[in-house]
């Protein structure tokens, strides 16, 4: 049996200049972290005992006799890439729900691809995990995704990451103060809306807005670096962090109109006024997760304004995809 355990994300800056259409023309760079938030997948190779070759459990459960017959796309598109004849079992389990902004369609890739590859005792490197799963999304499945979420899937860290109109990917880790890092941590807060959404569907709708609003995407794209060189000042203020997500998050809604709805902009403005600094709604938009920045004292008074939420307390930098059990012999 072999269990792989992947790591969430929280993108803070450059978001939509990670997609190929536009980075390949115009460059991109993101800024962002790991969280201490997984998707864990045991894969296990299934014993010749059943009507079914293979068993898929995730929210629902297939029984396919081929990988021709599974409808997880990613699951069928990682077995068919690495010829997968036995059968197998896949199981998925995970601390956040999908669809929620997060990256976890990328980390369920990531940590497929780790886990098949360890099944067949060959190890993987991050930039690896983090081309194949690109390839497989972006390729394969053909779904409307970036780049950066295979990244920190893969890499984990609190990195800064550049992508080049080559198409080469460089992933650098912030060098930070242990005092920022410390303040990183105690000044974020993750609150799950309720409203989960088809990701690929809204990020559709950016991918044929960029052109038009290139403007938007330059100055998202220049905050990332602003971002990287105070994170990685002597004297980081959380407060100027804080402020440059509230004017992104203005420039990200101009991406698209199913970025935000009222909903989400009331509950934004709740935090604001109970004393956030400043704050986004994560991954494509329409629903998922909002994260804010805001001093520890204001925290209560957040909560008690965002009640209907649902709060998660995290912590950044995060290692990436690793096999935290590997039994390769234990299957049958």
């Amino acid at each position: 049996m072999i269990i792989s355990r992947t790591p969430f994300r929280v993108s803070f800056f450059g978001g939509g200049s990670d997609y190929p259409t536009w980075y390949q023309e115009h460059g991109g760079a993101v800024i962002g972290t790991a969280i201490n938030k997984y998707c864990y997948l045991t894969v296990r190779n299934l014993p010749p005992f059943f009507e079914h070759k293979h068993r898929i459990v995730y929210s629902k459960v297939e029984l396919p006799s081929t990988i021709n017959e599974i409808e997880h796309p990613a699951v069928k598109a990682v077995l068919k890439v690495f010829e997968q004849h036995t059968g197998i079992e896949i199981q998925h389990q995970a601390d956040l729900p999908a669809r929620s902004g997060l990256g976890s369609s990328s980390s369920f890739t990531v940590g497929l691809i780790n886990a098949i590859k360890a099944m067949r005792g060959e190890i993987t490197s991050p930039n690896y995990l983090t081309e194949k799963a690109i390839d497989i999304e972006q390729n394969i499945i053909k779904e409307h995704v970036g780049s950066q979420d295979q990244c920190w899937a893969a890499h984990g860290g609190t990195n800064f990451i550049e992508f080049t109109t080559s198409g080469k990917i460089n992933v650098t880790p912030l060098i930070m103060q242990n005092a920022t890092e410390e303040m990183l941590n105690s000044h974020i807060m993750l609150f799950f809306t309720g409203l989960s959404r088809i990701a690929s569907n809204i990020a559709c709708k950016k991918i044929e807005n960029l052109n038009q609003r290139e403007e938007q995407v330059i100055k998202m794209t220049h905050m990332a670096y602003q971002a990287r060189d105070l994170l990685q000042s002597s004297h980081c203020d959380i407060r100027d962090l804080g402020g440059m997500l509230r004017e992104s998050w203005d420039l990200k809604k101009q991406l698209a109109d199913e970025i935000t709805n009222g909903e989400i902009n009331e509950l934004y403005q709740l935090a604001i006024a109970a004393g956030a600094y400043g704050g986004k709604l994560l991954g494509a938009g329409g629903g998922g997760f909002m994260m804010f920045l805001a001093p520890p004292e204001k925290h209560q008074a957040i909560k008690e304004r965002l009640n209907k939420l649902i709060y998660v307390d995290v912590k950044t930098g995060a290692c990436g995809s690793k096999i935290v059990m590997y039994e390769p012999n234990g299957f049958y």
